[in-house]
């Protein structure tokens, strides 16, 4: 067999997650109109993608409609109005939906049972100090009968010793996938192998896939996706164009490019992109840009960057630094 890379990319039981329309969400408020996410919902049907994350279940108090479209709380009638009848076994496509922990949701209270959703995945986003209550909310999750899958956020901010507990304690709950977050886009190739490995070392036998989602702020989010599959992650996130918050994320249209899987199709995404989101970059700011780097070298979150890139001088770079370096 040969050693180079393209053999290494096709593996058919890696699964791609396309969540531009849940982490875009967070550059527009998930103001996206129903034609916008139609048309990524039925580019990833085209393209052979594997879930669409569509939105967050987030309650109206905390981001009430008057500001939030209604992909940031997912209710089934808005779902139903953009997929029809979607059949995950007709389209080949899954849907997923995000739910935070830390008072964000009512997790309690805001999912059907399996049987009567368009949704197929449930992921719970926590970070360190929340797995308690994310345990929990997989457990409920799992009980209505969905997929389930833990995402650990700003995992580069965490010490070993608690990334260690965490993980002892995912091993624990139904969730099929553990998915390492790089919230502040800020891990190399050798924290992205220490990261993976251990994520992999604490779940073997649990029947556990570990995932990979990656932010752009140091312009790696596609290599460190990539080292993450070489390394056996099954499970990897992606969106269109990078649409995401601040840097943005490791681009769809990369990865299918890279995997040699021929069920994935390109050009259903090119489309897509060229008619729907390269328009929304004429509004919306996104992608790498030297306060996102500037973050990223400090591994701190993007906030800051995004509010000043909101601001009026967005590119005084050396403003910018001098604040953040000060603050540091």
């Amino acid at each position: 067999m040969s050693s180079k890379a393209p053999w290494i990319t096709y593996r058919p039981e890696l699964k791609v997650l396309d969540c531009t329309i849940r982490d875009g969400g967070l550059v527009n408020d998930s103001n996206f109109t129903d034609d916008e996410v139609k048309a990524v919902y039925e580019a990833c049907v085209e393209a052979g993608v594997d879930y669409m994350e569509i939105g967050y279940k987030n309650t109206e108090q905390a981001f009430p409609r008057k500001h939030y479209g209604p992909w940031r709380h997912c209710h089934e009638e808005d779902i139903r109005r953009v997929v029809g009848d979607h059949d995950p076994d007709q389209t080949g496509l899954k849907l997923a939906v995000m739910i935070d922990a830390g008072g964000k949701s009512d997790w309690k209270t805001c999912l059907l049972p399996k049987a009567q959703s368009a949704i197929s995945l449930i992921r719970v986003a926590c970070y360190a100090n929340q797995i308690s209550e994310a345990a929990e909310m997989l457990d409920h999750a799992h009980r209505l009968g969905y997929e389930t899958s833990l995402n650990i956020m700003a995992i580069s901010t965490v010490k070993e010793v608690e990334i260690d507990q965490v993980l002892e304690i995912a091993r624990g709950t139904p969730a099929q996938v553990v998915v390492v977050v790089d919230s502040n886009g800020a891990l190399y190739r050798e924290q992205v192998d220490h990261l993976v490995t251990k994520y992999r070392k604490a779940l073997e036998g649990a029947g556990k896939e570990v995932g990979m989602h990656a932010h752009n702020n140091l312009q790696l989010a596609f290599a460190n996706t990539i080292e993450a599959i070489i390394l056996g992650c099954n499970r990897v996130d992606a969106t269109m164009l990078g649409l995401g918050r601040g840097a943005g994320n490791c681009h769809t249209e990369l990865l299918l490019g890279f995997l040699r899987n021929p069920k994935f199709k390109l050009r259903p995404l090119l489309k897509c992109i060229q008619e729907r989101i390269l328009p929304m970059k004429q509004k919306l700011d996104w992608g790498p840009s030297i306060p996102y780097n500037i973050t990223g070298f400090l591994n701190a979150h993007p906030r800051d960057a995004m509010a000043f890139r909101d601001g009026a001088t967005p590119d005084d770079y050396v403003t910018f630094y001098d604040q953040m370096v000060l603050d540091a």
